[in-house]
């Protein structure tokens, strides 16, 4: 990645942490909750090339994204977000061209997706990842699941069984507390876990379960699928929701 600067920093004193505003939609938001983008040094054709860098780790000045991918794709068809991205990126170009790829929004779901999974991986790894509808079940009718999720392909049945175990253990009975619905079916849970029929994951770890949030609600933000997310009701502080993602707390 080109390195000119740092990117400036934004309210950075937020209770929230740090944070940065889409240059699309003129929107503040916590720096975790949105997408940098950076630039590749020049290539042969002496252009740099705009990358999605969702870890926020490349070197130099980045420009930061809270749109969803359809908004993205509307915005370079018009040809605004290059125009957004030359403002953003400034002199630290010194007069180099920037090419933006027709499949950026691909580039950035495929980046997003990867970073969810890989986070997933790292809770596996540590043996904090929660698989099989039994061993889901009992923990979480013990009170020990923060964080519950389904595959997309996951029959209606077995996910409202587990829910329902998820809301005992709560103590959140008749509210709205149910797991999130992933993005990913079973075979890319399986593959990505390196398991069988991935079909439910939970996490008794509150902090694991935060972790994990994060990433998912940025891949779900980005494809517009915030709103088919799990959702919750009041239920008397026993549960919580960040954004649409449910992490389940108790006192």
């Amino acid at each position: 990645m080109r390195s000119p600067r740092n990117d400036r920093l934004g309210s950075d004193n937020s209770a929230n942490g740090p944070e940065r505003t889409c240059i699309l939609s003129g929107e503040a938001a916590p720096r975790d909750a949105l997408i940098r983008l950076a630039v590749s040094p020049p290539g042969p054709d002496g252009a740099c090339v705009v990358l999605p860098d969702v870890h926020a780790r490349a070197p130099g000045r980045g420009a930061w994204i809270g749109v969803s991918r359809q908004d993205l794709e509307k915005a370079q068809a018009k040809g605004k977000l290059k125009g957004a991205l030359l403002r953003a990126f400034g002199k630290s170009l010194d007069g180099t061209p920037l090419t933006i790829p027709d499949d950026l929004a691909e580039r950035i779901d495929t980046a997003l997706v990867r970073a969810f999974t890989d986070r997933l991986g790292l809770e596996t790894k540590s043996g904090r990842l929660l698989v099989g509808s039994d061993r889901i079940a009992e923990n979480a009718r013990n009170g020990k699941v923060r964080w519950l999720a389904h595959a997309a392909d996951a029959a209606e049945d077995g996910s409202r069984k587990l829910d329902q175990a998820w809301r005992v253990g709560s103590d959140a009975e008749g509210s709205g507390l149910r797991g999130t619905v992933l993005p990913l079916d079973r075979a890319a849970l399986s593959v990505a876990l390196g398991r069988d029929n991935v079909v439910h994951l939970a996490l008794a770890d509150g902090k694991a379960a935060e972790r994990v949030a994060a990433p998912l609600q940025r891949l779900l933000h980005f494809r517009g699928q915030a709103a088919q997310s799990a959702e919750t009701e009041n239920d008397g502080g026993q549960g919580s929701a960040q954004a649409e993602t449910v992490v389940a707390t108790t006192n």
